[in-house]
């Protein structure tokens, strides 16, 4: 990766070991929402995880959204490698992408708003990247908790992939969807948390396609 090469995944006997317990602890609170970071979450809450790109950004998205959601943390899923670091994730050989978890209010906000959200906040045809960051720790994904959020996950794909042909985005859209189920998901160090709130001057790297998600909008009216 370093020398131009494309990024591969790591097979589990090529991923980093990891270890039983995390090497850090985290805040209490959301420096934002005030609420807590880890569960247990209050009941009637749902978890939703999103990985598109750098998740310093990708987390202020789903924070900034106006109502319904109780809690944002990033972290690490989709790998092999137990309770990563930062640095093990970015060599590559963890085989994790960073994904922010978002536990929400169904009825307050929809799976298919945070969908739209999803969508709409990076490109997701560009395999081991985003924009400028390369590494499979990259890649566009997204972890579904029920059936019914894997059936909506699917269904957004396909539409949003419609709409960027229609646009003149021809790429296929490569985000993989997956169950969380068997796939944990290991929070990030606290410097992570809330980054661009702690630092508003910050890097983030993600950057829509332009080209509007038709899932998680009234029907009525168009």
């Amino acid at each position: 990766m370093l020398f131009g090469r494309t990024p591969v995944l790591p097979t589990p006997e090529q991923a980093l070991q990891g270890r039983p317990e995390p090497l850090f602890s985290l805040p209490d609170h959301h420096t934002v929402l005030g609420t807590p970071l880890l569960g247990p979450y209050p009941e009637g809450l749902e978890i939703a995880d999103f990985g598109l790109g750098c998740f310093w950004g990708a987390e202020r998205k789903f924070w900034q959204l106006p109502a319904g959601v109780y809690t944002t943390v990033v972290g690490y899923q989709g790998g092999h490698t137990e309770n990563p670091t930062y640095e093990e994730v970015c060599s590559g050989l963890t085989g994790h992408t960073e994904v922010v978890r978002v536990v929400f209010n169904p009825t307050a906000i929809s799976y298919d708003r945070l969908l739209k959200t999803f969508w709409e906040s990076h490109d997701p045809t560009q395999g081991f990247r985003q924009g400028n960051d390369v590494g499979t720790q990259y890649r566009s994904a997204i972890h579904t908790h029920t059936p019914a959020q894997a059936d909506r996950a699917h269904s957004s794909r396909e539409a949003y992939q419609k709409a960027l042909t229609a646009s003149g985005h021809h790429r296929p859209i490569t985000t993989e969807i997956l169950p969380a189920e068997g796939r944990p998901f290991y929070a990030a160090e606290a410097y992570h948390q809330q980054y661009l709130d702690k630092n508003p001057a910050g890097y983030c790297g993600i950057g829509g396609t332009g080209v509007s998600c038709p899932v998680g909008v009234a029907k009525a009216g168009g």
